[in-house]
């Protein structure tokens, strides 16, 4: 675990040094835009679809989503009842319920969970993130955003929700699985050879996107309860409804992982386009990503 945690950690500091030193005449954020597009239209689509193709499907993948959809929601409602307690102006609140809420678990769960587990691994961060935590996100985290946020712009989830590649392309690949019929090896080789891209780019673009500028005290301050149920409350729920459904073994250490994940870096684009604090946002998923380097093994260690 260490070793893929400090592998990981080598690789998010190369994203990061291109903040300050842009190759190429890129500067990060522009550089990212093209990166993650390219994951996101591309490579991701290309992942899940070979992964849900031939990945077992059944009964653990009920507890993958059910365990990702309580810990999401859990996480949701304890930071709204800590919230109300605090001085916080509507976009701040709302940043701090999205943080608080939805784990990075495609662009840093993938990645552990792939370098732990293989395909299995490969195939929880998929299920987790598609089949609960993205539909979340785009329901109840865009209803959230519209109604804490300072802009007017309509919500449409079921039109977003539908304009999502990577969902798509595990609907198709969980559809031809169970359906019976057989992946080609022609097929797998050239699904896999273009998954292959997605980790290395989403841990580099992780890296572009963090702003340790932003960790000041009185941020850190603010952010403090959002880090706290992010990297510690939202595992500990994970952990207890998997094993109170029956998830064992590989499946369980995965999900408890995904529940352990810093904050999802794709919240920046839903506060700049509501109104919400991003840069509040900003410094909890910062924070959170440096913490977990240091909490991800600890719960590890416990689901293990």
């Amino acid at each position: 675990m260490i070793s893929v945690i400090l592998q990981m950690a080598g690789t998010i500091a190369l994203g990061h040094i291109w903040r300050y030193l842009p190759l190429g005449g890129w500067s990060a954020d522009r550089a990212r835009g093209a990166l993650t597009s390219s994951v996101y239209y591309l490579f991701l689509p290309a992942l899940v679809f070979a992964v849900l193709w031939r990945a077992p499907l059944g009964v653990d993948t009920l507890r993958i989503a059910g365990t990702a959809a309580v810990a999401v929601i859990g996480s949701l409602m304890l930071m709204y009842a800590v919230g109300r307690l605090m001085p916080l102006t509507r976009p701040q609140f709302g940043a701090l319920l999205l943080a608080a809420s939805f784990p990075n678990a495609t662009y840093m769960g993938l990645p552990l969970l792939d370098s732990l587990f293989g395909d299995a691994g490969q195939a929880v961060a998929i299920q987790y993130d598609l089949f609960a935590c993205t539909p979340l996100l785009l329901s109840v985290g865009i209803l959230l955003a519209a109604r804490f946020g300072d802009s007017n712009e309509e919500v449409h989830p079921v039109k977003t929700l539908l304009k999502v590649p990577p969902l798509w392309a595990a609907v198709a690949g969980a559809g031809l699985n169970l359906a019976g019929v057989p992946q080609p090896d022609w097929a797998a080789e050239w699904l896999d050879r273009l998954g292959a891209a997605v980790v290395p780019i989403m841990l580099v673009a992780l890296g572009m996107s963090l702003r340790l500028e932003t960790l000041t005290g009185r941020q850190l301050l603010t952010v403090s309860p959002a880090v706290a149920i992010q990297l510690l409350w939202m595992p500990l729920v994970a952990l207890g409804f998997a094993l109170a459904v029956g998830t064992s073994g590989q499946t369980l250490t995965a999900v408890v992982l995904e529940g352990a994940m810093p904050v999802m870096v794709l919240g920046l684009v839903l506060c700049d386009r509501f109104g919400l604090d991003t840069g509040l946002y900003a410094t909890t998923a910062s924070a959170s990503t440096l913490l977990a380097l240091l909490t991800i093994p600890f719960w590890h260690g416990v689901a293990i």
